[in-house]
């Protein structure tokens, strides 16, 4: 689970978009998640993607997936123009 998911989750929480009571990296860290630190490469790339996608933590899990090789977890659509591999969108 990228670093960014979990800032994400925590900043939700925080303004009250989400609620989830227990410590995020925990819970994350207790269900068998690894954690995926943002480095300065994936900085980069994301920063330099192009805007078909707004949101910072997704155009972040964008150059992650880009970087690292992985599938990506999500339903968003504004996904799909970064052609990344994607689970969860057919």
């Amino acid at each position: 689970m990228s670093a960014a998911s979990i800032w994400e989750i925590s900043i939700k929480r925080g303004i009250g978009k989400l609620t989830f009571r227990h410590d995020v990296v925990q819970a994350v860290q207790s269900n068998g998640f690894e954690t995926l630190d943002i480095n300065p490469e994936h900085a980069e790339l994301a920063g330099s993607l192009p805007l078909h996608h707004s949101d910072p933590f997704d155009r972040m899990l964008i150059a992650q997936t880009k970087i690292n090789d992985l599938v990506l977890l999500s339903l968003d659509r504004k996904m799909l123009p970064y052609g990344v591999p994607l689970l969860g969108i057919e």
